[in-house]
């Protein structure tokens, strides 16, 4: 299991190839309003990094000449930003009460025993990680999950099909 303590990061430092990318972006903005291209550029940083780490928000705040607290606040609001390190294929459960009547604490408590790591946490090949989340919008499929970073939906959900998906993703994760 990967822990937090265990990924002690050196300072970040973005590629010209990364910060070519942040320019563009922050081109679409008018002068003075550059805060507006904190989402695309923490999703460009966490592609890059896999998480959005403190040494990194710390970089997108110098760049964007904002304070860090200002990243932070934003990162910390939004789920679709890792603070911490996750696996490969991040296995997102919807937890809302429609998918919980027709099983999701199941398949949650399923995926668990399979992967062998709590909520949160990651495996020691650093394939997976799995967390619940909030409403995926597909109430009449339920239970339903989607994996990130691509978000990839699945519906209607049983342990064989959960069995069958983590198969098909080590075998392609190796």
């Amino acid at each position: 299991m990967l822990r937090v303590e265990d990924t002690v990061q050196a300072p970040v430092e973005f590629s010209p190839a990364l910060t070519a990318q942040f320019a563009d972006i922050v081109s679409r903005y008018p002068e003075g309003k550059q805060k507006s291209a904190l989402l695309p550029i923490l999703h460009l940083v966490q592609a890059e990094f896999g998480w959005t780490s403190p040494q990194a928000m710390d970089k997108v705040a110098e760049y964007l000449k904002l304070q860090p607290i200002e990243v932070y606040e934003v990162a910390s609001f939004y789920s679709m930003y890792f603070l911490r390190p996750q696996g490969k294929y991040v296995l997102e459960v919807c937890r809302t009460g429609p998918c919980c009547l027709v099983g999701a604490e199941k398949i949650m408590d399923h995926i668990e025993q399979q992967l062998g790591v709590k909520e949160g946490e990651v495996t020691a090949d650093g394939l997976f990680s799995w967390r619940g989340v909030e409403c995926l919008a597909a109430c009449g499929f339920a239970p339903v999950l989607q994996i990130g970073p691509e978000y990839t939906f699945y519906e209607k959900l049983t342990n064989e099909s959960v069995d069958t998906l983590i198969a098909d993703l080590k075998a392609k994760g190796k």
